[in-house]
């Protein structure tokens, strides 16, 4: 089963405590995928969340005979023909409070929302039919504090969030609690394994360096021990090259506890620039 599929099923069981929410929460199913019998067979945790919510509103698990009660109740029936309207968003009035706004993010994701797996990539959208609908919605989401975007796609328009702090933030407005730790856990993760590697990458990067110089610290000796030779160096010098061919692969501090008296790192860093100064005037 998948993330997005963990979600919805999660959210299929959870139901507003108020009447208002209630009303929000169905009205925003019926906006995002509900026609007049209900919901497409393929999306059974939809499904079975408007059955449960017109239960708890009106007694009955189909709209039927109660259609134009049902319908006058989410704000999209129409007196004068008497059937369902298609508004091209949800009546504001049933928006009015914060839960009544997380009960209809909740109804839109349900009807017409979908995750990626979070172990490959953030992801969270909802596809809606129109600019109107899309945008309605995405100034729902971002009245708490997101940053959701909209795009066309094909004959629709999706509102979609990436960021996976903001994600974590839209199952919390949605109440989805146990998707909301999951997905943390994979964040923690996530975010401990880049930290390592970066790490590991940097000390790389580092070694890499420091083998590059030592490399480049030897061969500037052994050319002059084998054009000069050694003795035109000052002693501190010549004790440092010699001590640098003895140990080629000890870092800069490992090497200034070898002299008498020792030196620190920035000492045997300077000795060594003044060895490869010699060896470019004699290659000169």
């Amino acid at each position: 089963m998948s993330f997005s599929s963990d979600v919805k099923r999660e959210l299929a069981g959870h139901m507003g405590t108020g009447r208002h929410c209630q009303v929000a929460e169905l009205a925003a199913l019926f906006s995002f995928g509900v026609d007049d019998s209900g919901v497409e067979p393929e999306n059974p945790y939809a499904k079975e969340k408007f059955a449960l919510l017109l239960r708890t509103l009106f007694g009955t698990d189909e709209t039927g005979d109660d259609k134009r009660r049902i319908f006058e109740t989410v704000g999209m029936w129409d007196q004068k023909e008497q059937r369902r309207t298609a508004p091209e968003c949800v009546d504001g009035i049933l928006l009015q409070q914060t839960c009544c706004k997380r009960a209809f993010i909740r109804g839109a994701f349900l009807a017409g929302g979908s995750m990626s797996d979070p172990k490959k990539s953030y992801h969270f959208e909802i596809v809606g039919r129109n600019s109107a609908q899309t945008g309605q919605l995405k100034e729902v989401i971002n009245s708490f504090g997101m940053d959701a975007k909209v795009v066309p796609r094909k004959n629709h328009r999706v509102v979609y969030v990436k960021d996976g702090a903001q994600i974590v933030d839209i199952l919390n407005v949605m109440e989805a609690h146990v998707a909301l730790m999951n997905l943390e856990n994979v964040r923690i993760l996530k975010e401990m394994r880049n930290s390592v590697n970066r790490k590991v990458n940097c000390e790389t990067a580092n070694i890499g360096k420091t083998v590059d110089a030592a490399v480049k610290q030897i061969r500037d000796i052994e050319y002059i021990r084998d054009t000069a030779g050694l003795s035109i160096l000052p002693d501190s010098l010549r004790e440092t090259a010699e001590l640098r061919l003895q140990y080629p692969e000890a870092p800069l501090k490992e090497l200034g506890a070898y002299l008498n008296p020792p030196v620190g790192k920035s000492g045997v860093n300077h000795r060594l620039r003044r060895i490869s100064e010699t060896a470019a005037r004699l290659r000169e």
